[in-house]
C-alpha cells in the first residue's frame, strides 16, 4: 500500500502535451484490465503507448494483444521490451521504442499523422518489422542534454490525490515522488540499463527545488520519495540542493537510494539537514569477494560506515541484499549474515539473484539457464539458473538471517536468547547438510 505515480510515463505525457498532441494516461494502478480492454474496444482506434517492466510482461501481451485485435498502433517502451525486441513485436507490437521515450514518440506520432503508411526508418531509437517481416532497428536516440527544458511530469493526468489517499489511510502520511536526475553510471553486473544507458544526467538544483515546492503547495504531502538510482552521487549538486531549500525556508521528510561509496559525513549531514528520514543502499552481500564479482564498485567497510553516519544522525537505513548470486558459497552466506547483524539496518530485504537479460550477468550464465514457461506468461526472474541452489534454500538462509540478527539484538537489550539460539542451529545443520549433498 505505497503506491507512486508513474513518473515515466507522466514525464512523455507532459512532453508530448507540450507539443500540441493529445494524450491521455490509462492508470492501472487503480484500474482492472478488464476496464482497459472495454475502453479499447469502444474507443476510436488511435495511438497506444505501453509501458514493460520485469514484472508487467504477461499483463503487456495481453493489453497489446486486445489492442490489436481492436485496430490500435501500438508502442512499447520501457527497461524490458530493449531486451526482447523481437518477441514484443512479434507479441503485437507494431513498435518498441529503444532508451529515452520523449522525442521518439514525438517524431512517431507526427508520422503516424501524416501517413498511412509512414516511414518508420527515419525515427532513431525504434525497432520494427519490415514489410517482408525482417527486424528492422533504426539508430539510437540521442538522450535529452538538458533536463531542465523538460516539462514537468503531468500528474494531473492521474488521480494523484487518491494516491496520496492510499498512503495516508495505511501509513498516516501522504507521500509523493520526484526525480532530480535520470540514469547510473556504475557497472554492476547484474543491473539493467536499457532505457537510460551508463549515463547520469542531473537537472539544476533549482528546477528541483522549484517543483518539490510547487507539490508541497499542491498536493501538501508529508514526505517525499526521490525516486533517483543514486540521490548522493554528486556531492557538489547536494550542497547546493540544500542551500537552495534553506534559502526557500523549504524542509520536508524524505526517503532516497544511494550507495555507500557516495556517503559521508558530510553528505549525512546534508540530508539530515534536509529532513532526510530514511536512507536505502545497495549492499547485495557482506562478502568481499562476492561484491567484487558483481562489479559494485564498492567495500564491505564502505556499507558498514555509510550506515553508521546516517544512524548517529538518526537517519533510519534499509539495505537490500542478494542471495544465490553465481559463485556463492556457504561462507559467503555467513559473511552476509555478520555483515548484517554489525551494520544493524531498520530495514533489510532479500531477493535470489535472477538474471535480466541485456545484462552482463545474464551473459555470464546464460548456458545455465532453463526457461521454464512460455515467454508470454513469464519473466526473467522465473528462469531456472542450473548452478544456483533451490529457492528452499535461501528461505533457510532468509531465516537463518533474521533469527540472527534478532538474537544479537536480544543479547544487546539483555532478553532471553535460548529458543533463538536453539533455532539458528537447527537452520544453520540445514544449510550444513545441503553444502554436504550438493
Amino acid at each position: 500500500m505505497k503506491p507512486y505515480v508513474p513518473l515515466g510515463i507522466l514525464y512523455i505525457c507532459s512532453h508530448l502535451r507540450a507539443r500540441g498532441f493529445d494524450v491521455e494516461v490509462f492508470d492501472s494502478t487503480f484500474a482492472t484490465g478488464g476496464q482497459l480492454f472495454e475502453r479499447l474496444r469502444t474507443s476510436p482506434p488511435s495511438v497506444l503507448g505501453v509501458y514493460a517492466n520485469l514484472m508487467t510482461r504477461a499483463n503487456v501481451v495481453s493489453i497489446l494483444r486486445v489492442a490489436r485485435q481492436c485496430g490500435w498502433t501500438t508502442v512499447v517502451g520501457g527497461p524490458e521490451p530493449g531486451a526482447y525486441v523481437r518477441e514484443y513485436l512479434d507479441a503485437g507490437a507494431d513498435v518498441v521504442v529503444l532508451g529515452e521515450g520523449e522525442v521518439t514518440l514525438e517524431e512517431l506520432l507526427q508520422s503516424f499523422a501524416t501517413s498511412r503508411t509512414p516511414d518508420l526508418g527515419r525515427v532513431n531509437g525504434i525497432a520494427y518489422l519490415g514489410e517482408d517481416g525482417s527486424l528492422r532497428q533504426t539508430p539510437p536516440r540521442q538522450q535529452l542534454a538538458n533536463l531542465d527544458l523538460q516539462p514537468w511530469p503531468a500528474r494531473d493526468a492521474v488521480d494523484i490525490d487518491r494516491y496520496i489517499k492510499v498512503w495516508r489511510e495505511a501509513h498516516g502520511n501522504g507521500s509523493v515522488s520526484v526525480i532530480t536526475a535520470r540514469g547510473c553510471p556504475y557497472k554492476c553486473r547484474w543491473c539493467s540499463h536499457q532505457v537510460f544507458g551508463q549515463t547520469h544526467r542531473r537537472r539544476s538544483p533549482r528546477s528541483v527545488v522549484d517543483e518539490v515546492e510547487w507539490l508541497i503547495n499542491t498536493y501538501s504531502p508529508e514526505m517525499l520519495w526521490i525516486a533517483d538510482d543514486v540521490f548522493t552521487i554528486h556531492h557538489g549538486w547536494l550542497r547546493e540542493y540544500a542551500a537552495e531549500m534553506r534559502r526557500r525556508r523549504i524542509r520536508i521528510p524524505f526517503e532516497c537510494i544511494t550507495r555507500a561509496d557516495r556517503v559521508n559525513a558530510e553528505v549525512a549531514d546534508l540530508l539530515a539537514s534536509l529532513g532526510c528520514f530514511r536512507v536505502w543502499i545497495g549492499s547485495e552481500s557482506g562478502s568481499q569477494r562476492l561484491l567484487d564479482s558483481m562489479e559494485r564498485g564498492v567495500t564491505v567497510g564502505e556499507v558498514q560506515s555509510a550506515m553508521a553516519l546516517c544512524r548517529e544522525r538518526s537517519i533510519q537505513t534499509g539495505m537490500f541484499l542478494m542471495w544465490g548470486y553465481a559463485g556463492e558459497e556457504l561462507q559467503d552466506i555467513e559473511a552476509t549474515i555478520d555483515h548484517v547483524k554489525r551494520a544493524d539496518p531498520d530495514i533489510y530485504f532479500t531477493t535470489v539473484a535472477y538474471p535480466i537479460k541485456g545484462t552482463p550477468y545474464h551473459t555470464q550464465i546464460a548456458a545455465d539457464l532453463v526457461m521454464i514457461m512460455p515467454w508470454a506468461n513469464s519473466s526473467d526472474r522465473d528462469l531456472v539458473v542450473r548452478s544456483q541452489r533451490p529457492r528452499s534454500y535461501y528461505e533457510v538462509a532468509d531465516r537463518l538471517l533474521r533469527d540472527e540478527v534478532e538474537l544479537s539484538r536480544a543479547r544487546k537489550a539483555g532478553a532471553a536468547v535460548d529458543a533463538l539460539q536453539a533455532r539458528i542451529r537447527e537452520l544453520r545443520a540445514v544449510l550444513q547438510s545441503a553444502e554436504v549433498t550438493a
